[in-house]
Parts: structure tokens; sequence; C-alpha cells
């Protein structure tokens, strides 16, 4: 059979794919999951996936255009990726070019770029405006630019200006294909003559016994590489030779001028394959054995398992040796993790067991290193990496063998993308996987979701508990401690209840570290007026502005916007500005103050930007460099340090009342993984969580360690209120610039799902934030019982979000939707 006809997946967010003809010379070579270049529309071009092949295909009442161009020579992305996408665009209500989108590095998606060119014969007359004035004097000056680069000089009106000189035949427009990914080159040194005889080295050896440096250099080169008897190289790198050596970049051109050596480009990479030493020596104790065998049993069943261990019961060594059996079978392994930063002692410890076999993958990563991560893991058995330990985006690898995904703390939030689609939880996405590739599933934690711990109790999943910590050490203390009687006393040390700040004290003293959790980055959430009450806010957004020291400024955390601190207050003048609540940025400086001998280190966004920035926290951590760490949720999960004995958790309270139906689920999780930082070795740790509410239900239950009972207590809720795991939630979130035109498309959208979900409806409200970026915001949820059928449901939400679409005035409408949206 000869394939003639190709779907093409593009980058785009539309529903299908696009139909077009292969040309003969590539119709013996095309197979499904190749890039090929297309163009669509007038001028785009773009780098699309083949999907399906045709020999016959019936679309005679349009023209198919041709494939412009083969870019693979194999596939990049294999059939169950494809199986995968789909599955997502259908579950996810998003389009399957929204899927491609978010799976492939962005090297590996060539897109156009427009250039605009003066037209040759154009002579310049006065008959033009300022603005096109601007545009034709650039073009004078650098020949051709882009229409990005336009736009941030011109502004807003770069198209209408473009438009007019086309109009008038000053410009031309074409579209050029952008490669992203360029394979990363070194220069090497080889010998002048690839054959040279033992006669010639020791004859061109004599000619530079006058220039010793030479001589010394070209020795070095001789014994490094296949012409001494010890090795077996041709070559070395450039870079290596002269820092061995010690000698200029001028003494190695000399020998090259001679002819003596010569240099070559040659494609490198950008990952480290080293071959490293590998230590399997993993003694698993007598509970954690009856696990890892309960585990393999229940694997049997084709089941995802929830494995359900206390804090520092030893779950990564469980997993280690899940991953040895895999190997041993010849099968890929991926690791899942939620925060990039967890990847850095996670990295160490699975390098020190499986050596160069461990790869990382994660958005910190830069779109070259990330394909070629891609190809590596294309490979199979022939690749480098056979365990990928990544974050969500890990998840799109195009694996061929893939026998077990561990994903561990399977609770966290991070595990769902919330802002672009697909809006897709990776956690949700490696049962799919799991089943897709016939690969087992293990999810991890101490804090199981309640949906994954809900269906372990069903039999849905397979259960498996560890409740005891790893060589017999006993849990934390947790006290809770008053904030308000400590304030009513005037006992607090700035943000420190007397309890806490007396145990810091302790702990210092006895070289022991802390840890200090604040889930607020910034130095103060918002600056208020004393006289009038008035608070800065975005001018784009309906939040306050958050204090950045630092930085001297006022900063928004949705969309960016910055200004200086004012002096003074806009509304009534007054230069009586307060700084109320604290972050991580604030509790650093007062930290400082209290204890000024310690080394005192913050973990947020604002100190993680730099690659490496996880990393050196961490190291100054493990090499006992730091004595008090402060933080954000990046310190709750996965930190494994010998040292920590006190732990503490400064504003319980923002946490027990966000309004969320799973801020109760949330708090206890956040409080029992933090407190789980705390004594993880041989030395008995505290933990002291400060609140103004110490009766709180959920306090008495992390003081107990009683997630049982919580989980009971909230299921009752949840059943008698329709909530999950009893009903699958969906989020409507509508979007416009003018609120009118947002409240008007929701109501009308929230009357049609009304009539199909008898009730079962809720909204439309604004959310806590109404006005992100100048969108204004609406949302409606919709709950869907379980035994009806999801996907017929989610075709009629999409029915009705097309119905209101295509009414007047609503060009301007962007409705997303979040299937789990939690």
């Amino acid at each position: 059979m000869i394939n003639k006809y190709a779907d093409i997946l593009l980058p785009l967010p539309f529903g299908d794919v696009f139909a077009y003809s292969i040309p003969p010379q590539f119709r013996s070579s095309v197979e499904i999951g190749m890039r090929v270049i297309v163009h669509f529309g007038v001028r785009k071009i773009y780098s699309g996936i083949i999907c399906h092949l045709y020999e016959e295909i019936h679309l005679a009442k349009f023209d198919i255009k041709d494939i412009d161009a083969v870019l693979d020579e194999e596939p990049v992305v294999n059939i169950s990726q494809l199986k995968l996408w789909q599955w997502m665009a259908d579950y996810y209500c998003c389009s399957p070019g929204d899927v491609y989108k978010t799976a492939l590095p962005g090297a590996m998606k060539m897109e156009s770029r427009t250039k605009i060119r003066m037209n040759p014969d154009f002579k310049e007359t006065d008959d033009f405006l300022e603005k096109e004035k601007e545009v034709i004097h650039l073009l004078e000056i650098e020949g051709q630019v882009t229409l990005d680069r336009l736009n941030r000089v011109l502004g807003k009106r770069v198209y209408l200006v473009v438009k007019m000189l086309l109009k008038k035949n000053v410009i031309s427009i074409e579209e050029n294909l952008f490669d992203p990914f360029t394979p990363k080159k070194s220069w090497f040194v080889f010998l002048g003559e690839q054959s040279l005889t033992k006669e010639k080295i020791t004859k061109a050896l004599d000619s530079l016994k006058r220039a010793k440096k030479q001589l010394s250099l070209f020795q070095l080169f001789l014994s490094l590489t296949i012409y001494s008897d010890e090795n077996k190289q041709t070559c070395i790198s450039k870079k290596e030779l002269l820092v061995q050596s010690g000698f200029s970049d001028g003494i190695l051109k000399a020998l090259i001028v001679k002819g003596l050596l010569r240099m070559e480009e040659v494609e490198t990479g950008r990952l480290d394959l080293r071959k490293r030493e590998e230590d399997h020596r993993i003694d698993l104790n007598e509970f954690q054995q009856q696990s890892f065998d309960d585990i393999k049993k229940q694997f049997l069943t084709k089941k995802p398992v929830l494995l359900h261990g206390v804090t520092s019961s030893g779950k990564t060594e469980i997993y280690i040796k899940l991953i040895e059996e895999e190997l041993r079978w010849g099968r890929q392994v991926l690791y899942l993790v939620p925060e990039i930063g967890l990847t850095t002692q996670l990295t160490q410890r699975l390098k020190k067991v499986f050596g160069n076999k461990v790869g990382v993958y994660h958005s910190g990563f830069s779109d070259a290193e990330r394909v070629e991560i891609w190809q590596e893991i294309k490979k199979g058995n022939r690749g480098s990496y056979r365990i990928i330990l990544g974050t969500r985006s890990s998840m799109f690898l195009p694996f061929k063998d893939l026998g077990l995904i561990i994903v561990d703390e399977e609770h966290e939030n991070s595990y769902k993308q919330f802002d672009t689609a697909p809006r897709y939880n990776a956690r949700d996405l490696a049962v799919f996987m799991g089943k897709n590739n016939n690969a087992n599933v293990l999810l991890g934690t101490a804090t199981p979701s309640f949906e994954s711990y809900y269906n372990a109790k069903i039999g849905k999943y397979g259960l498996v508990e560890l409740k005891k910590r790893y060589r017999d050490t006993q849990l934390p203390e947790i006290k809770i401690a008053d904030i308000r009687r400590a304030t009513y006393r005037k006992q607090m040390h700035s943000v420190l209840t007397p309890e806490l700040y007396d145990e810091m004290v302790r702990a210092l003293k006895n070289k022991e570290q802390i840890i200090l959790f604040q889930n607020r980055r910034g130095f103060a959430p918002y600056l208020q007026c004393s006289s009038c009450g008035a608070i800065p806010k975005c001018k784009h957004c309906d939040v306050s502005l958050t204090y950045h020291k630092q930085r001297s400024a006022l900063v928004c955390h949705y969309c960016g916007y910055t200004i200086p601190v004012p002096l003074k207050c806009e509304s009534c003048g007054s230069g009586e500005l307060k700084m109320r609540g604290f972050g991580t940025e604030k509790i650093e400086e007062d930290i400082k103050a209290l204890f000024p001998e310690a080394h005192i280190a913050r973990m947020d966004l604002d100190t993680t930007r730099a690659k490496r920035g996880y990393e050196h926290i961490i190291h100054k951590l493990e090499t006992g460099q730091t004595d008090i760490l402060i933080g954000t949720q990046m310190v709750t999960n996965g930190l494994d340090l010998d040292n920590v004995s006190v732990v503490g958790i400064l504003d319980a309270d923002q946490i027990l009342n966000y309004p969320d139906f799973r801020s109760y689920e949330k708090s206890f999780q956040l409080m029992a993984q933090v407190s789980g930082r705390a004594g993880r070795k041989n030395k008995p740790g505290k933990v002291f969580i400060q609140t103004t509410q110490p009766e709180h239900p959920v306090l008495i239950d992390v003081l107990k360690n009683d997630f049982d009972y919580l989980f009971l207590i909230q299921m009752k809720e949840r059943k008698l209120f329709h909530y999950p795991p009893y009903t699958r939630l969906v989020k409507i979130i509508l979007r416009h610039r003018d609120y009118k035109r947002a409240e008007y498309a929701a109501s009308a959208l929230a009357v049609l799902l009304k009539e199909q979900f008898n009730g079962r409806v809720l909204g439309p409200e604004s959310p806590v934030i109404g006005r992100v970026q100048n969108w204004f915001r609406k949302e409606i949820w919709v709950k869907i019982e379980k035994d009806s059928s999801m996907k017929n449901k989610k075709n009629e939400i999409m029915e009705d979000i097309s119905r209101i679409k295509s009414l007047p005035n609503n060009s301007g409408l962007i409705i997303s939707v979040d299937v789990d949206p939690f």
C-alpha cells in the first residue's frame, strides 16, 4: 500500500487534524509520528506530527496542500504517545493541538517567523506618517526585521502601520521557518596526519626541541590520546588540553600551523553521560520488606497501588528496590516528583545506586537540553537513560518500554497544571499511562489525597501501609503555640511565640538545624495607610501589591506589575504607610536580628529562580553551612536532612481559612509534611504550629497524626454536599475585557447548564480574584454524578459553550474548561 495522504496535527487550538497530500518523493519514507513542514493558511508555516496515513481520501471539493518537507528519518513520537495526547484532549476538554504544544520541547516545534523587508524598487517620498517613517528608517539600517521586533519598537499599532506600508507597496513580507534547536558542538584536537608512523612522530618531536612550550604541549597530547600505549581515544577536547597543560591558545595554534595538530568541531551534546560507579547495597528492614512484597503481589492485579507510609518510613528505599527489578527485565522507569527542588537530593541518591542510567527532566532545563534527553529516551535499550526522574512534563517523553511509574508525594497540588490547556493532573495521567503502556503504577505519600485513599478503600487501587519510621525513629513531638495568648501577654519575639523561640535557642546551642515555614513570599503582603485605610492595589488585577524590600518595590504576584514604594498615600496624602502581615523576606530579616550569629537561608520563588538555585540552598543545608531555613511550600516535601530538630509553622490560620472545600485536607497534608522534616534520623524532633485557633479540629488531628479520622469526617460531609470523590467537578472560567460582557455570557451559560444538570450547577460567581491582567473572570462549577457518562456530559458542556461563543458581541470572550480542578 502506498500512502498518498496524511492527517497532520498542528500546534494550534483547533479540535481536529488537517489533511495534506504526500508528494511522491516522501511516500516511501513517511511514518506516523514523524514531523513534517506544512503551509497553513496564506503565509503561515508550521511543523506538525503525522497522526494517520491514507492510500485514498475523499475531499473532492477541496484543494489539498502538499507536505513541504519531512524533518525526521524516524518518528519522534510513538503511537502510545499519540493515544495519550488524544485521551488528554478528550478528557480535559481541549484540542489535540494544545496537548502537542505542551508535550513537545519548544525546540522541536518549529514555527514560521514573519520577516519584513523593503521592496527594492521603493523610492522614498514625503507622503508618509511619522510611524511609517520609523519603520522605513529601521529597515534601511537593519535590512529586514521581524514583526516581534517591530512590535517592541512601535507598540500596539504595529499591525496597522505594516498594513498601510504593504498597501503602498513599500515593504514585502515573507515567512521563514524558525528551528530553535541547534546541537551543541565543541572543538577537539587531532593529530595533524591520521596515520603518523613512530618515525614521523620522533622527527616531529626533534623539530620542536627549541620551542619548549610547543614540545611540552605536543607530548601531553600524545600521552592523552591513542598515540600513548595506555589510551584508546584519538582526540581530546581543546579545553581539556589547554587546562591540563596550562598553556595559552597561541601555543596550540603554532602546532596547528606546523601541521602537527589539527582541530575539528565535533557535536558533543549537552548531557553528562560519563560512566559512574554503581552501589546496589540497599537493605530493607522488616517493615519495608513486607511493604515491598505486598506491592509486588498487588501489581499482579494490574491495579495502581497506593503506598501510604509515614514521613521518614523509607519509601525511597522501596522505590529503589522496585526500580532494580524493572531494570533487570530491561524496562524503563519514570519517577515523578512534584517540585524541581526535590530532584536535587533524589538525583544524588539514585545516581549513587544506578549511575548514569538516571536522567533528570524538568522545565528548569533549556529547550536544547530537553531535546537531547528526549532523543536519548527514544532510543530505548540503546539509550543511556533507563530511569527518568522528573516533574509532570516528563510524562510526555517517548518511552519505548515503560515498566514502572512512581508518583512520589502523589497528594501534591503541583502535579496539576492550572494556567493553560491542557489542565491535566499528572497523577491521574500516570494511571492512564500505566494502562496504556502495560506498566505498573505506584502512588506514594505520607498524606494521601482523599481521592486516591477513597479509590484504595473501595478496591479500585491496591493499598499498602507503612506505619513505622525507618530505624524505629520516633515521630516528632507536635505542639500548638497560641499566638493570641502570647500577643496578649506581650511575649512574642517578632513572629515567634515564646515556645518556638526558646526551642530555637536550644537547637542552635546544640548545633542543630531549624526549618521555619510561611506560605507567603515577599516582605509584607500589603501596605496600608494608617489614616484612611487605603491599600495600594495592582492596576491590572483585583489584588493588593506585595512589598518586596530587597527590590524596594510593590509587586503584583499575578501579572508582575511593579511600582516603587510610595512615600505617601495616593488617596489622602498621608505619609503614614504601615506594613501588614509578613512574608518569607520579612521573617528572614527579623530572624537575622534575633539570631545574629546564625547562618540563615531562604527558599522561595525569589531565591530559586536561577537554574542551580535549589541545589545551592540544599547543598548548604546538607553540609551544615545553614542553621535556619525559611521557606514556602518548597520546604514541605522530600527534604531528607539528618540534623533538623525543630520545625516551626508560623501561621497555620492562613492555611486553615482558605475558601476551598479541600482546605481541611490540604491543611492536614501541609502541616503533616512540614512536621515530617524534623527528627528524621537519630535525634527526636519538635514541631511548633502557631495559630490563633488552638482548638481547631484539623490541628487536633495533626497532633494525634490521625489521618483516618479526618478522612472519615470529610467523606461524610462531601457525600452530603455532593463533592468529589462522590461526584466529578468541572470548572468553567469565562474571561472578557468588559465586565458586563463577562457577566452576561456567564449568566446565559449558567441558564443552559442548569437545564441539563438538574441543579448541580454552582454560579456564576466571581472568584476570589475577579480580575487578572485586565481580564474580568466569572466561574461556573458543574457537579457530574459518578454513574453518569462523563464523556456525554462533557460533550453537552462543550456544545453549550459553543452556543454562547457564537452569540453577538462575544468575539472577545474566552471560555476555559478545567476538569477535576483541584
